[in-house]
């Protein structure tokens, strides 16, 4: 499936005069082959989810959650999380919205959880990835839901409302898609694509700073350096990724292709997902954003939860695989 790219580095670098069997090279070919493989991935998939982003309101799910197990509105809202917005920050008005329409905390919170914490891009990235691969992606999914289920189930036990802030009013959907089947699957197929292109607009450059230190790691980070700090010998080394990950900000494609150039130096599973998620979920602009809706003393709970899920997460990924 994703050959056609590896060939396309593969003629590039050679085109170039380069020798894959150098640092340069494998640097250079890691670049070439992921920033291609990456822009047609993320707005193939965009556009897919786009189309099921044009039909949901906070309304919707309120009233589809009516009466149905609390169980299944955590499920139902790490699905959401799944195919909605793109990093944590962008997921905060549709957070909001979800408050705003009555929907129970514990839900929500699951929601604000796997959003940026599971991202259908970076999964399918790791699929495809050299040193990821299915099993990498699988454990990078099953462990996103786990916290984000178990999150909104404290949630709700410890009736985290009393610590929301207010209710802002609801936001609506951004494609009204009137009139015949027709028009409206144009009006869709216009919407998806112009959501499609302006998202790939606003992060390619996140996505080619995150290649090119991905790149340098790839080509030039010395495996012992690397063993020494975040490798198996390291008891620490758990810990250190999530202190390294929570005070960045980046969203999945550009942190993805610098976890895959770690895994190929050898640092381990679970060490490794940890900073993708502490990187991912936690930072500081998101953070500023839910203190319009929480108060400090939930955005506290939420970072302190977060942190110990993914270093539990870590250390356990790292004793079984």
């Amino acid at each position: 499936m994703f050959q056609v790219f590896t060939s396309l580095a593969d003629w590039a670098t050679l085109r170039m005069g380069l020798d894959i069997n150098t640092h340069l090279g494998q640097a250079v070919h890691f670049f070439i082959e992921d920033i291609t493989k990456i822009f047609v991935l993320i707005y193939v998939l965009i556009f897919v989810i786009s189309l099921f982003r044009a039909q949901l309101s906070a309304e919707k799910v309120r009233d589809y959650l009516s009466g149905k197990n609390r169980w299944y509105g955590y499920f139902l809202a790490v699905f959401l999380g799944v195919v909605t917005p793109f990093c944590s920050c962008s997921s905060i008005p549709l957070f909001i919205g979800f408050i705003a329409a009555g929907i129970p905390v514990g839900i929500t919170m699951a929601f604000l959880i796997s959003s940026p914490l599971i991202s259908e891009i970076a999964t399918i990235m790791l699929l495809g990835m050299k040193g990821a691969g299915p099993l990498v992606a699988l454990v990078y999914v099953l462990a996103g839901m786990v916290i984000a289920v178990a999150g909104g189930w404290l949630g709700d036990f410890f009736r985290l409302e009393k610590w929301l802030v207010y209710k802002p009013a609801v936001t609506g959907v951004a494609c009204s898609c009137r009139g015949n089947i027709k028009q409206r699957v144009k009006e869709l197929v216009i919407y998806a694509h112009h959501f499609a292109w302006d998202t790939l607009k606003g992060i390619w450059l996140y996505v080619v700073a995150g290649l090119l230190v991905g790149a340098a790691i790839h080509g030039y980070v010395p495996v012992e350096w690397l063993a020494r700090y975040l490798g198996p010998q390291n008891p620490w080394a758990v810990p250190l990724a999530s202190v390294i990950g929570a005070p960045l900000y980046a969203n999945h494609v550009g942190v993805v292709p610098v976890i895959q150039a770690l895994l190929l130096k050898g640092v381990p599973v679970g060490t490794a997902l940890v900073i993708l998620m502490s990187i991912t979920a936690v930072s500081l602009p998101e953070m500023m954003m839910l203190r319009k809706v929480l108060s400090w003393k939930m955005i506290g709970a939420f970072l302190a939860y977060l942190i110990i899920a993914f270093i539990a997460v870590g250390y356990l990924l790292n004793a079984i695989l």
